[in-house]
């Protein structure tokens, strides 16, 4: 049986699907963009991945598009789970919505795919309120942000993250 670490995987969940209308400067800046989650060592845990997110004030500073780095972050060769904060407009609106992402890459060992895939229901289940869930099997997948521009909205969305595409 997994468990998922309470504190960083809906902490984290929580503050990202929370927008402060009254936040100041420093903590939008502290706002996460994308995290990923990875099985404890013992893969008994989800657990945040230490070092792999993206602040929104990482954005045009250190990080010139967050989407791009995000698909970086992915590794080629084991599984993981994610948050990504989409920001996207379509022809009537900005939206901003929370995408629940499974990566699960081709190269990536069969036990690992199974574990996470019977454990993804369990993390899933915590984030109440997603809209969107995408499993993604590789980075051609994943690559194209049209490919999250139609899960996310079909025809109708025109950017994405202010990248036209």
């Amino acid at each position: 049986m997994i468990l998922i670490s309470v504190y960083d995987v809906i902490t984290v969940f929580n503050e990202m699907k929370v927008r402060k209308l009254q936040a100041n400067e420093d903590e939008k800046k502290k706002r996460k963009k994308a995290v990923l989650f990875c099985l404890s060592e013992d893969k008994k845990h989800i657990i945040l991945e230490e070092g792999q997110e993206i602040l929104t004030g990482d954005v045009g500073v250190t990080v010139q598009d967050p989407y791009l780095h995000f698909v970086k972050m992915l590794p080629p060769d084991d599984c993981r789970y994610a948050l990504y904060d989409a920001t996207y407009e379509t022809k009537e609106t900005k939206k901003e919505d929370l995408v629940f992402i499974f990566w699960a890459p081709d190269g990536a060992p069969l036990k690992s795919k199974m574990i996470y895939a019977s454990s993804k229901d369990a993390i899933k289940k915590k984030f109440t309120g997603i809209k969107h869930e995408w499993q993604v099997n590789g980075l051609e997948d994943i690559k194209d942000r049209r490919t999250l521009a139609d899960k996310l909205g079909g025809s109708s969305v025109v950017t994405l993250e202010g990248s036209p595409i």
